[in-house]
């Protein structure tokens, strides 16, 4: 497979997994690794970039999605969407370090949408946590093949 066709299916997958749907880009960048036919530190970039900008596409979501809650299919409760909004104004900021979780990760992206959290410090902090995980699991993947 030509080399730009897997980073660019990497930065896809990794894109798609940092939205809402069930992706899992983190055993395709194992697996890449151990085929060691690629850069890793290209893979892990290129997983970086499409997972950042997907939750980047959360974030965006969530500055528009509030005018929507009183449409029937919203996806949340009003109660619910309350609930979130005083967990992220208490731990805010620092919950986006937690946004390279799976389940819970997705949606504290999109939450910061809706919360307003200012794009720089968003891209910042989710950039961090991102990295950190492919990073880690890059060292640990390379250090046990």
């Amino acid at each position: 497979m030509p080399e730009l066709a897997v980073y660019t299916g990497l930065f896809i997958l990794a894109f798609g997994a940092a939205t809402l749907l069930p992706l899992q880009s983190e055993a395709v960048l194992a697996g890449l690794l151990l085929e060691g036919s690629h850069a890793p530190a290209l893979l892990v970039l290129s997983a970086t970039a499409g997972n950042v900008l997907g939750s980047v596409t959360n974030w965006l979501l969530g500055r528009g999605i509030e005018r929507y809650q009183q449409r029937r299919w919203f996806p949340v409760s009003p109660d619910q969407l309350a609930r979130a909004q005083r967990l992220y104004q208490r731990y805010g900021q620092a919950s986006l370090l937690l946004s390279w979780l799976p389940v819970i990760g997705d949606p504290l992206t999109l939450l910061a949408g809706v919360m307003r959290e200012p794009f720089g410090r968003f891209l910042l902090l989710v950039s961090l946590a991102k990295a950190g995980r492919y990073g880690l699991l890059a060292l640990v993947t390379l250090q046990f093949s």
